[in-house]
């Protein structure tokens, strides 16, 4: 496939991704590989396209900004795959991609005749990518969405308050950790092909990405048989590392280590608590969390979140109020970190506005060349790339549900 991108090339240019996932987990990951440089096909179904799509409000222009987060710098085919025209467009971009990714339900791609074993035998050198929710044995027919995950998968049971009905994550986040470890797998894939010409399917399920980034919570459970429980906001294993009163608003306190809550003390004006045997240690303080809490409560109330923010950080004790996002965004602003970017298309009327990538690479950076784009944008385009076209039946685009 010819590269759409400029002159100045991403780190992955040349790498071809055939896309085939549909809603978070696959598309996040694909949009990362286009923003260091792959070109990336992505298949959708004429008419509904990718179902996120439809997912809103929020609009921006007549589009979802669901779908848009996720669908930069990519370029949309509508091919039916329901029928054997679309199924072939999709061999002959499969053909030509070094990489493809889905999340279909298991087995899906195996009857639309797209599976691994088949295309593998068309393109020795592809790596298949497949996102399921739980596995391709017994969980295969549980559909994979991201609340069922985080509660068959233990991450509500350690959210929310104690005692309460478990609490999911504000975001699809084990989508969004799903197609980071799945973005993993597939560049070790490539640097194996590197070595050794052949391609590999890599295989990730949302529930074990689940099971892994528990981390602390995961490993206390397989190596010392505790079963965690959800404890609001505060943190099993430390203390204070958890959410207190301020004056005026909340304030995260993230003190790791004997030498901050000493800073933490002297800040406050009770220099004492250093040295109180309750407190004298962090096994200590976890041990009398609430009488420390109480201690430290009194004191903080007396100024506001932000104020406390500038004088603790400012002695080495971390510590932040409770943002919303605007006032996220803006404080990632003023560090500096750029955390939104602009595209300036010109098939769009208006730039569209984006969440930048967050990873910086000094000498081949990200780039943000496309929108994302509209269901079918490049469907003429692509068929004619592969040869085909779409008004003599070849790579039929109607149809489909």
């Amino acid at each position: 496939m010819p590269a759409t991108r400029p002159a100045a090339q991403g780190a992955l240019s040349g790498l071809v991704v055939a896309d085939f996932g549909r809603v978070l987990a696959a598309p996040y990951l694909t949009m990362l590989l286009a923003d260091l440089g792959a070109e990336v096909i992505k298949v959708e179904r004429p008419v509904v396209g990718d179902e996120t799509r439809s997912w809103g409000p929020p609009f921006a222009d007549g589009e979802a900004t669901y779908f848009l987060g996720v669908n930069r710098n990519k370029r949309s085919v509508a091919l039916d795959l329901t029928e054997e025209p679309g199924r072939e467009a999709a061999r002959a971009i499969a053909a030509r991609a070094d990489v493809l990714v889905e999340n279909f339900r298991p087995g899906t791609m195996d009857k639309l005749g797209l599976g691994y074993e088949e295309l593998s035998a068309l393109n020795p050198g592809l790596v298949y990518c497949s996102v399921t929710g739980f596995g391709t044995a017994e969980g295969a027919a549980l559909p994979g969405y991201d609340l069922l995950v985080q509660a068959m998968g233990g991450l509500m049971s350690v959210t929310g308050e104690p005692g309460g009905q478990g609490t999911k994550a504000g975001v699809a986040l084990v989508d969004v950790i799903t197609g980071m470890h799945a973005g993993l797998g597939v560049m070790a894939a490539l640097r194996h092909r590197e070595r050794t010409g052949e391609g590999q399917k890599v295989e990730v399920s949302l529930l074990t990405s689940l099971l892994s980034a528990l981390t602390n919570q995961a490993s206390a459970h397989v190596a010392g048989g505790v079963v965690p429980r959800a404890m609001g906001n505060k943190h099993p294993s430390i203390a204070p590392y958890e959410v207190l009163d301020a004056k005026d608003r909340p304030l995260a306190l993230a003190v790791g280590n004997d030498r901050q809550f000493g800073a933490l003390c002297a800040e406050l004006g009770v220099p004492a608590l250093a040295d109180d045997p309750r407190f004298a240690n962090n096994t200590a303080r976890v041990a009398h969390r609430e009488e420390l809490l109480a201690e430290l409560t009194e004191r903080l109330r007396e100024r506001g979140a932000d104020e406390w923010f500038e004088t603790l950080t400012a002695v080495g004790v971390p510590c932040g109020p409770i943002n919303d996002l605007g006032e996220a965004f803006a404080f990632a602003e003023r560090l500096g970190l750029d955390p939104r970017v602009h595209i300036d298309d010109p098939d769009r009327e208006t730039p569209a506005a984006q969440v930048a990538n967050p990873i910086r690479l000094s000498a081949a950076p990200a780039a943000y060349v496309t929108a994302p784009p509209r269901l079918g944008e490049h469907t003429e385009q692509i068929l004619a790339e592969l040869g085909l076209s779409a008004t003599d039946g070849t790579g039929d685009v109607g149809g489909a549900p």
